[in-house]
């Protein structure tokens, strides 16, 4: 597999996220069946690469966790270089409107400008907090794959309590909490084949013009962006920034995961449909493949991932260790019947298997290997989890468990 290769497949491919997210869901060559997921071995959560095993959350947290974090950093997703020359990052409001949504709420567009004498960009962050609240409001920070400048995030004036892009808010407000959103599109391209105009170029060394094999991917860029965010949030009175649930669904799914291993200031994480890459394991070799997603889009991840295309059984780390990693904060993980391409099974199992490391620390967890019944939501455990009937979206049913969950581990 060489650059130029996957610059050509990319071209013939369909340019919209949902045109791509359709297509595959007919892929003739992918297995959907049960009976056909080859045996595997995952890798050890608690025993390290030289045999030691980890007998207390001291060793987990700066041995085995270290360990876990550096591979995806180098191996899938990619590391973030250290800058050629020192990033300035700044906040500006651009608007605040204090009586949103019938003064429900104050909504606050945010500019978080990042630059150094290389270039700059902008990503420009929604802060939603309720109004009438006592003191700073916990919040969902969500990785959007709507544009945060575009009206999508205007009040419906057909349905009450929505946004125009149909996220219940009302709801939000309602229980006490805020909601904020990063676009994934800011600092990097969905499907960036260049980063010639990404963030990236920021942090290139004089001769450098694309990201080494380790270096980071779109996935990686994505929830630096989000990290970014959180410096803002830390800042700002009207949320909680020790009380923020970072969620998101498919590729932002994936990215959530990957947001909250690295960033402990989330407090709890979601992921819904994350599948592969998300919180799927590689090894069941159901639904999306590593080979699918290179093929499809070659730099979410890192080069480094190439080398493991059919050969996933060689990773030295499977998701259910991303996901292990954002242990003892919770992490809720969402399937649905009909996401096949998402591997529903692959991501409980996940969840399960991640539980290991959650009861090391004394939390309670999934117990059963066995997925739990379409419709039953897990939510009084720091591993949650539910599937439903249904494809690839967000439902109205997601958004209520996912408050729930909230309320369970954030309003104690």
């Amino acid at each position: 597999m060489n650059r130029l290769f996957f610059l050509l497949a990319v071209l013939y491919l369909p340019l919209s996220h949902s045109n791509a997210r359709e297509a595959k869901e007919y892929d003739n060559d992918i297995n959907y069946d049960e009976l056909k997921v080859p045996h595997y071995d995952l890798p050890k959560l608690l025993i390290g690469p030289n045999g030691e095993k980890i007998s207390t959350t001291d060793k987990w947290e700066n041995i085995r966790r270290p360990q876990i974090l550096s591979l995806y950093s180098n191996l899938i997703y990619g590391r973030v270089p250290e800058p050629e020359k020192p990033l300035n990052i700044t906040f500006k409001l651009v608007k605040e409107d204090k009586g949103f949504m019938k003064g429900k709420a104050t909504r606050k567009d945010i500019d978080i400008i990042i630059s150094n004498d290389k270039d700059s960009k902008t990503m420009r962050f929604l802060v939603f907090s309720p109004n009438g609240v006592e003191g700073p409001a916990p919040a969902f920070l969500k990785h959007s794959f709507n544009n945060t400048k575009s009206n999508d995030f205007d009040a419906s004036l057909l349905r009450k309590g929505k946004l125009k892009n149909g996220w219940p808010l009302g709801e939000f407000f309602d229980r006490g909490y805020g909601f904020c959103a990063v676009y994934h599109e800011d600092l990097v391209g969905h499907n960036e084949v260049s980063f010639n105009n990404s963030i990236h170029k920021l942090f290139y060394p004089k001769g450098q013009s694309f990201p080494k094999a380790s270096e980071w991917g779109v996935i990686s860029a994505c929830a630096w962006g989000a990290m970014k965010a959180m410096d803002y949030l830390e800042t700002d009175n009207d949320v909680d920034h020790k009380r923020v649930a970072i969620m998101g669904h498919s590729k932002m799914g994936k990215t959530t995961l990957w947001t909250a291993a690295q960033d402990e200031r989330f407090a709890l994480a979601i992921a819904a449909q994350s599948g592969c890459a998300g919180a799927a394991l590689w090894r069941r070799k159901s639904g999306e493949t590593l080979k699918k997603m290179v093929t499809r889009f070659p730099y979410w991840l890192c080069r480094n991932a190439w080398k493991f295309v059919d050969q996933e059984d060689d990773l030295p780390i499977d998701q259910h260790m991303l996901l292990a990693c954002i242990a003892p904060r919770p992490v809720y993980v969402h399937s649905g019947v009909k996401d096949t391409w998402a591997d529903g099974r692959g991501e409980y199992l996940s969840a399960f298997h991640a539980s290991e490391v959650y009861k090391l620390y004394g939390k309670k967890a999934l117990d059963s290997e066995e997925s739990p019944p379409v419709g039953k939501a897990i939510i009084e455990s720091h591993v949650g989890y539910h599937i439903r009937e249904g494809g690839h979206s967000i439902q109205s049913f997601d958004w209520k468990r996912f408050l729930d969950f909230a309320d369970y581990h954030l309003k104690k």
